[in-house]
């Protein structure tokens, strides 16, 4: 076992195995959960938070948006700097910088300190994801238990986005907004203390920053982000969507072709040349979009056409939870190494596509359980298939001193995917409601509750083609064996 592996934990017994490795897993799962729903737990809370601080509709995106910001422009930056500064530091750092952030965010008394708070989270979640991770990777050094523990983390990270619906609903309703962001400090708290005492200081790599493929990285993904979030509220046509797109594409241009000449690249090329690799940040990148998609406009459906108050809403959810999670804990396990990483995965994207398209029956009298169920729970199975697949081959074969931008190579294609998600899904569902309405040339709000259905339906359907091009994908570039852990 390396040095970084010895030092991720306690020092190892004769075995090799690092003791409490499992407890530090529990810990490393409380972080990763809170960054993950920290994504979606404040969706539910922003019509009471905007009553309460009194801002605009326009303004209101920007609670999310902000957080989505610093988190994705940021993540390959964390992942090199956890690197070279240590996994435990940063872990401890941004568990810290987290709680305080959210601590300002829960007490602001205007929007603008809100969005301050917001954009704090998200770069100090830069910070904690990637060195989550890379902490999990080299504590668990024997292939078998990695499988477990990557399909334990993936079903958290899965699964996380649905909890923060489901919490946020509650807490807004029990207690109030503020306890959406409050409620950060107890997870923070709980991974601190877990941390500090089981995690021994890891060694820190001897490798320079690559200050210019870091301004180039984070200014590609602040643009490629920023682009996707104008989207939703200025169009595809604004200069502020596509003006934003088009200079991510040439600074993310940039950044590739400066990493291969940089002596201590930021993203080192080795990282992505491996084919189960690529294929697993691919699949990532395709599930990213399809979830946060789907789950945006079947909160809508639940809500406004099935009256579903927030915390149903959430509690609807569950079922889609616990098929990822069954999935996600036994694919990187059980699955892959039994059925190899191009079938699970392809079987994953199928699933998901299947959910998908059954979803694109829904209309409005349509009942949760008969109709609405089944789509999320096959939905469900094939993204946590997917989700193990994707973690343990984008993991696998990773060097100590690679490990932290390889975790965050893992974020940045969720939440890149996350982004492009909604911002594509939300054009489409606008365009075909308005279609629908000025064909049926009706204000009656039967009309305008059919209409809307049918713009849900329909971003149902353009999911259900995101999860086919993951289908092409993970066949194409997947091996048919797993990849050396």
């Amino acid at each position: 076992m390396s040095s970084s592996a010895t030092a991720a934990a306690a020092p190892a017994p004769a075995s090799g195995l690092a003791p409490h490795r499992w407890l530090i897993l529990a810990f490393i799962g409380v972080a990763q959960l809170m960054v993950v729903l920290d994504a979606t737990i404040v969706n539910i809370a922003l019509p009471t938070a905007q009553a309460d601080l009194h801002f605009s509709n326009a303004d209101r995106q920007w609670v999310i948006t902000a957080y989505a910001l610093a988190f994705g422009s940021l993540l390959l930056l964390g992942g090199r700097l956890a690197d070279l500064f240590g996994r435990r530091n940063a872990f401890l750092i941004g568990l810290v910088g987290f709680a305080l952030a959210s601590a300002l965010g829960g007490s602001a008394q205007s929007f603008t300190v809100l969005i301050v708070a917001r954009v704090v989270q998200g770069v100090f979640s830069a910070l904690l994801a990637p060195a989550a991770l890379s902490l999990l990777i080299v504590t668990f050094t024997d292939p078998a238990e990695r499988g477990k523990a990557i399909g334990i983390f993936g079903a958290v990270a899965g699964s996380g986005a649905s909890v923060g619906l489901l919490l946020g609903g509650f807490l807004t309703g029990q207690f109030s907004w503020r306890w959406t962001l409050y409620i950060n400090i107890l997870f923070a708290a709980v991974a601190f203390v877990g941390g500090l005492i089981l995690l021994h200081r890891t060694p820190r790599s001897r490798t320079h920053l690559d200050l210019p493929g870091t301004v180039l990285a984070s200014a590609g993904l602040f643009c490629l982000v920023y682009g996707f979030a104008n989207a939703v509220s200025h169009g595809w046509s604004s200069s502020r969507s596509w003006g934003f797109l088009a200079a991510s594409a040439v600074l993310l241009a940039a950044f590739g072709y400066w990493q291969t000449r940089a002596n201590h690249p930021l993203l080192p090329p080795r990282v992505l040349t491996d084919r189960n690799r690529a294929g697993a940040f691919a699949a990532l990148l395709v599930l990213g979009s399809g979830l946060y998609g789907e789950l945006l406009f079947m909160t809508y459906f639940l809500q406004q056409i099935l009256r579903f108050s927030p915390i149903r809403t959430g509690f609807a959810f569950l079922p889609m939870n616990a098929c990822i999670m069954l999935t996600a804990m036994c694919g990187a396990s059980v699955l892959v190494p039994r059925f190899g990483p191009k079938l699970v995965a392809s079987g994953g994207m199928l699933l998901a596509l299947a959910g998908s398209v059954w979803l694109t029956g829904l209309e409005t009298d349509s009942g949760y359980a008969s109709h609405v169920l089944p789509g999320l729970i096959l939905t469900g199975l094939g993204m946590g298939c997917v989700f193990a697949t994707g973690m343990s081959q984008a993991t696998a074969g990773v060097t100590g001193q690679d490990a932290g931008v390889a975790g965050a190579m893992i974020n940045t294609m969720q939440q890149v995917g996350g982004s492009l998600g909604p911002a594509l899904l939300n054009t489409v569902v606008v365009a075909s409601t308005t279609d629908y309405l000025a064909s049926h040339n009706s204000g009656l709000p039967s009309a305008v509750a059919a209409a809307s259905v049918h713009g849900y339906t329909t971003a149902f359907a353009w999911a259900a083609g995101f999860f086919a091009v993951g289908l092409v994908a993970t066949g194409l570039l997947f091996r048919r064996k797993a990849a050396t852990a």
